[in-house]
C-alpha cells in the first residue's frame, strides 16, 4: 500500500494574515534597487549607480542650486517636490512619495513617535544664533509683556508638533513657568495666522518668524504691538529621510551627494545675497527686495558643523521637554541621526571637525 501523499497543513486565517504581514514588511524593507539592504553601520557607497532617483522636498535649496548653476550636476535623477514642513513631509513619507525632506528639529521626533522611523542626514545652524533668532515673541497690542516672567497668565499661541510649539515649551521652562501658568491656545503656525491672532487679541503672545516679525510691528506697532526676544537657540535646520530609504545602497549614496550640494548651496546663498534676494525672495516668493534684505540680515551666517555632538545634546533637551509635556516615551537623540553623514556637509564647503 503506497504511502499517503504529503500535503501542506491547512492554514487558518491567523496564519495566513501573518504570512501576508511578513511579505509586506519584507517588501517595504527591501531596497528599491533590488540589491541587498545596506546595513545601518555599513560604510556609505562611494558611487551612485545609473538609474538612481531621489524625490526631494526642499524648495529653497532647489532655487539656490538653480541660481548657482549646480542643479544639473547631480549624477542621479532628481524629482523636486514642492512641499515643506513636518506634517506635509511625514504625509509624503508615509505615501512613499518622498525620499528627502527639509525641516527643523521637531518633525523627526514626532515622526518616530508616530511609528515613522526616520534619520537626520544633515544639520545646519546659525553662527551667533542669539543675535540671529528664527523667531521672536510677538506681543498683542495693549498686552504688557516686557520680560519672560510677564508671560504668566497670558494666552499663548501653541502649535503641537511644530518648531513654534516646542519653542513655547522651552521658553516657559526657561522662565521658570509651566503650561499650567499660562493658557495655551492651539493654532496652526502657518502663513500669517499668528500675526492675525495677535492683532485680533485672540492670543496675547505668539512666536512669529521671518518677515512676519518685520511686518507685524510695522503694521500694528502704532497700536502698541511689540516683540520680545526669547533668548534661546532656535536655529536647527535638518535634512531627514526614512530609515528604510537608507537601506537602499543606491539611494544612500545619492543622499550623500545631495547633502554635499545642500551645504554648498547654503554657503552660496550667504556669499551671494543680492542674487538670492532677487532670485528667491523677490521672484520666487513674491517679497519685496527690502523684505529680502531683512531676511538675509536676520539669518546671518550659516554654520554647518562636522561634529554633531553638541547639536545632539541640544536635541536631547528638546526631546526631554516634549516627552514630559506630551506623555510620549523619551527617545535617545543620537538615534535620530545617521552619523555616517556627519562630516559630509562640512567637508563639501571645506570645513573640518570642530
Amino acid at each position: 500500500m503506497s504511502a499517503p501523499s504529503q500535503r501542506p497543513a491547512a492554514r487558518g486565517p491567523a496564519a495566513l494574515a501573518a504570512t501576508v504581514l511578513i511579505a509586506l514588511v519584507t517588501a517595504c524593507a527591501a531596497p528599491e534597487s533590488g540589491k541587498a539592504a545596506l546595513a545601518a553601520d555599513a560604510p556609505l557607497p562611494a558611487t551612485v549607480p545609473a538609474g538612481t532617483k531621489l524625490i526631494i522636498g526642499d524648495p529653497p535649496t532647489k532655487v539656490a542650486l538653480q541660481l548657482s548653476g549646480e542643479i544639473d550636476k547631480f549624477s542621479f535623477d532628481v524629482e523636486w517636490a514642492n512641499l515643506s514642513g513636518g506634517p506635509q513631509t511625514s504625509e509624503a513619507f508615509r505615501a512613499d512619495a518622498l525620499d528627502v525632506g527639509a525641516v527643523a528639529e521637531i518633525p523627526p521626533i514626532h515622526a518616530n513617535w508616530t511609528g515613522l522611523p526616520v534619520k537626520i542626514v544633515a544639520s545646519r545652524f546659525r553662527k551667533d544664533p542669539l543675535t540671529h533668532p528664527t523667531y521672536e515673541l510677538g506681543i498683542a497690542p495693549g498686552v504688557n509683556v516686557r520680560t519672560l516672567a510677564d508671560l504668566r497668565g497670558k494666552k499663548i499661541a501653541y502649535s503641537p508638533g511644530q518648531a513654534q510649539g516646542a519653542l513655547v515649551l522651552k521658553v516657559l521652562k526657561h522662565a521658570g513657568l509651566t503650561k499650567n501658568d499660562v493658557t495655551l491656545v492651539e493654532l496652526p503656525s502657518t502663513g500669517d495666522v499668528y500675526p492675525n491672532a495677535l492683532a485680533s487679541r485672540q492670543v496675547d503672545v505668539a512666536p512669529i518668524g521671518g518677515v512676519n516679525i518685520k511686518r507685524y510691528t510695522a503694521k500694528f506697532g502704532r497700536d502698541g504691538a511689540t516683540t520680545v526676544a526669547h533668548g534661546l537657540r532656535d536655529d536647527p535646520g535638518h535634512l531627514y529621510v526614512r530609515t528604510a530609504t537608507l537601506q537602499d545602497p543606491a539611494k544612500a549614496a545619492a543622499i550623500r551627494e545631495y547633502v554635499a550640494a545642500w551645504a554648498r548651496a547654503a554657503r552660496w546663498v550667504y556669499e551671494h545675497p543680492k542674487e538670492w534676494i532677487e532670485g528667491y525672495y523677490v521672484k520666487d516668493q513674491g517679497l519685496t527686495a527690502a523684505d529680502g534684505q531683512y531676511l538675509i540680515e536676520l539669518a546671518g551666517e550659516p554654520d554647518i558643523p562636522a561634529d554633531w555632538s553638541q547639536a545632539i545634546a541640544r536635541h536631547q533637551e528638546t526631546i526631554d521637554i516634549l516627552a514630559a509635556e506630551t506623555g510620549n516615551p523619551p527617545l535617545k537623540a543620537q538615534d535620530l541621526y545617521d552619523l555616517r553623514y556627519q562630516a559630509v556637509g562640512a567637508e563639501a564647503i571645506g570645513g573640518g571637525a570642530r
